[in-house]
Parts: structure tokens; sequence; C-alpha cells
């Protein structure tokens, strides 16, 4: 079942392309993670999927509907990167507003505490941290159970245990009526929890598949060895046994061979061509 349905989407600012006939569909089960260098259009993507923005060319629906519509509106839930709360309203309140727009919401004490909330929960939202009102920015894209939740860079700015309440309801939001899609600059957060990975870079698609595809595809290993100068030599090889019996044959001494499987961030950065 298909939840998210983008195609061709093109937008520009001014001169600056920021999109460049960007698809892809989400289905149900899927968690999606969306990675890019800052600038490479993360944000647009997630602004055209919400209705926040209009493309200039192409179109989103979200569960068959457009994302501005009344219809799309009760079926997502979302976390954009810059958020604005009015600050008289106390946490509580804010999470019970939101929860009274959706058919089956979660009960609002439960998500409070998922996120470490239910000690602010009679606070004022304008009197809570930075920290703090990301908290209350993901309790807000869950308490909904809404089947499509987005997130642009989620984990920013939150500690070890509010990121690990994170990562659960990220994993328990998406089965068989429900997919996330999310952004973020944490690698290992999308090796640990995406089953799909979308790679844009200068408003282009380049990757779409699974992490086992993207390693497969783009992954080569690490191998490290010592010269007798003590000087440590460091290269990337798809074939590193090739590379070790050209350099055995060769008859150049070394020592100290480490081989290694390229990390997840060293695949991303083979693919993009710099740092994120």
């Amino acid at each position: 079942m298909t939840l998210i349905d983008a195609r061709e989407l093109s937008k520009s600012y001014g001169e600056v392309r920021a999109l460049v006939d960007v698809g892809f569909e989400i289905g149900a089960g899927e968690v999606v993670a969306l990675l890019g260098r800052n600038g490479a259009g993360k944000t647009t993507t997630i602004e055209l999927l919400l209705g926040l923005r209009s493309p200039d060319g192409g179109a989103v629906t979200i569960c068959g509907a457009e994302p501005t519509s009344v219809a799309a509106r009760g079926r997502i839930g979302a976390m954009p990167q810059h958020t604005g709360f009015p600050d008289s309203l106390r946490v509580r309140e804010l999470i019970e507003l939101a929860a009274a727009h959706y058919e089956h919401p979660q009960d609002v004490a439960t998500v409070l505490a998922s996120f470490e909330l239910t000690a602010l929960a009679d606070d004022r939202v304008g009197s809570l941290s930075g920290g703090q009102q990301r908290r209350v920015a993901l309790a807000l894209a869950f308490v909904g159970n809404a089947p499509v939740v987005m997130l642009d860079e989620p984990s920013t700015g939150l500690d070890v245990e509010a990121r690990r309440a994170l990562w659960e309801h990220i994993r328990a939001a998406a089965d068989d009526t429900r997919c996330v899609l999310f952004t973020t600059h944490y690698l290992e957060e999308a090796e640990a929890l995406a089953t799909r990975i979308l790679v844009i870079d200068r408003g282009r698609m380049l990757f779409d598949g699974t992490p086992q595809a993207f390693r497969a595809r783009f992954g080569a290993r690490r191998l490290e060895y010592v010269a007798p100068s003590g000087e440590r030599t460091v290269v990337t090889a798809d074939d590193t046994d090739a590379y070790v019996r050209e350099l055995v044959a060769s008859g150049a001494p070394f020592r100290d061979l480490i081989i290694t499987q390229s990390s997840f961030e060293d695949v991303f950065l083979d693919l993009v061509g710099g740092a994120v």
C-alpha cells in the first residue's frame, strides 16, 4: 500500500534549483532515511510532502490525497526542522490539542512518559529549553498514531535517553498500515533504523535502495599496513584480496596489515564526494 507518492518534484528558489525531477514512493511498513549534505534538498523535499511549499513541477499525494487537503492533514504526523509553539500553552495542553485532531490518537500520558515530559507536563512551553522543546515536537509528531510520520532532523539536540526513545517510536510506528520518513545527519542512525535509503545531492536523487544494497553498490573495504620506515599506508579497494596479492608479489616489505569494512559514513561520502 503506497502512502507517500512523489512524482518528478522540482523546486527552485530564484536561480537555485533545490530539487530536479525527484520521485519516489513509500509504502506501509517502511522506515526511510533521506540523506544528503547541507543544502542537498532534504528539507525542501519534506516541505513539499507536507504541503508547506508548492512544487514548481511534479505532484505529491499522501494516502491518495493532496498534502494540503483535510484528508491528508489528518493522516500525517510531522516534525519540521524549525518549530514554533505558543509560549503560553502548557506542554500537556499542546499535546492534547494535537491529539484531538486525529481519529485514533495515542494516550497522551503514555506519550508524555515516552519522551520524558511527564515532569514538564504543566510547564509553559515558552519556559522550556531547546532540547525539551525538541522532545515536545516529537511527542506532537507521534501522538496522533498517523499512518505517515515525517521527521526533519529529529534527533538534533536530544540527549542519549531521548534519542533512544525516538528510535523506539520510529520502529514501532512502521507497521502494515504506517510508514516513517526521516532526515538525519547521524549516519549511524540511518543505518540502525532505515529499511530503505534515499540519497539526494544538489537536488537530484543519487540512490534509492536498501542499506545492504547501498553498501554493496558503493562500499569498499579499507586496508592499512605499515612500511619498514614506520609510515602507515591506508587505501580503499573493492577487492582487497587482489590488492594484497599484488602487494606480496611486488616484494615490498610491510607489517601490521589490517583490513576493515568501510563505515556507513565512508560509503556516503564516497557517493556524494565530500563532507556532510
